[in-house]
Parts: C-alpha cells; sequence; structure tokens
C-alpha cells in the first residue's frame, strides 16, 4: 500500500520538526495512541487502537526517525503486531518546506499489512490509513502544549 500527500502546518520547520520527535506531542497527535516512549535517541515504542473496519486491534510496535537531515527531512519506519488481527510495517519520507504560511510537510509513505487486516481488501485499507494519516496532521496543526 502507498501513500503520499501534503499539507500546510502554521508552524514552521523548526517548530514542526521539534513536534515530530517529541513524543508527548506524538501521543497526543496519532490516533488511537494509548502508549509512546523514547527508547532511544531517535526511536520509540508505542500500543496503538485502530479500528479497520469491522476489525479492531491494538498494534504494539517500534518506530525510528533515520537519515535526519535538520530541519528539512527524515524517514520513519516502523513496525507492529496486532495479535491474530495481524501486523504492519512500513516507513515514510517526510520533507519539510518553510513557506509564509508555516511549513509544508510532503510524505510519501509505503506500509505491508498481514493477518486478518490484509483480508479486508486494498480499498477499505487505503481509505483508513488516508483518513489516519489526515487526522494525524490536523492533530499536529492545532497541538497546544
Amino acid at each position: 500500500m502507498k501513500l503520499d500527500g501534503e499539507v500546510v502546518l502554521p508552524q514552521g520547520t523548526d517548530e514542526t520538526w521539534k513536534r515530530i520527535n517529541d513524543p508527548v506531542v506524538l501521543k497526543a497527535c496519532i490516533p488511537g495512541c494509548e502508549e509512546l516512549e523514547r527508547t532511544g535517541e531517535h526511536s520509540f515504542s508505542a500500543v496503538v487502537k485502530v479500528k479497520i473496519g469491522p476489525v479492531g486491534a491494538k498494534f504494539k510496535g517500534n518506530v525510528e526517525l533515520t537519515e535526519l537531515e535538520y530541519p528539512v527531512s527524515l524517514k520513519l519506519v516502523g513496525a507492529g503486531e496486532g495479535g491474530v488481527a495481524g501486523f504492519a510495517k512500513g516507513g515514510a519520507d517526510v520533507k519539510l518546506t518553510e513557506i509564509p504560511e508555516g511549513c509544508k510537510l510532503s510524505y510519501v509513505a509505503e506500509a505491508n499489512v498481514g493477518g486478518k487486516i490484509a483480508q479486508l481488501g486494498a480499498r477499505l485499507l487505503d481509505g483508513v490509513a488516508k483518513k489516519l494519516a489526515d487526522q494525524f496532521f490536523a492533530n499536529l496543526a492545532k497541538y497546544e502544549a
């Protein structure tokens, strides 16, 4: 499954970069995130509860930020297990561009899923992934400390 998009955030690239690297902000912005802890300088463990069509699952996994080029780009790589619901793994290339309105964040993501969730069909999975990405970026844009 591939997903790409861009969003304009009211914060500049420096503030957006800080938010993407802050576990408190990420936990508040990731839809369904129940736990998020820093496990290394650029890595996190997480527990995220999601519902995809008729299948609900709690995914436990890890995310690592790599290829960091402050404050313009980074790569997110992650994997999670959802028990009988299956697994998900993937990554995203993120680019930040300073613009007069704040910051343009562009991303290209790719994910692989297996198990029960993989049987739901690409159209449903793509729709849910897009909705979750849109919600994350909306939350990131309006986040107040």
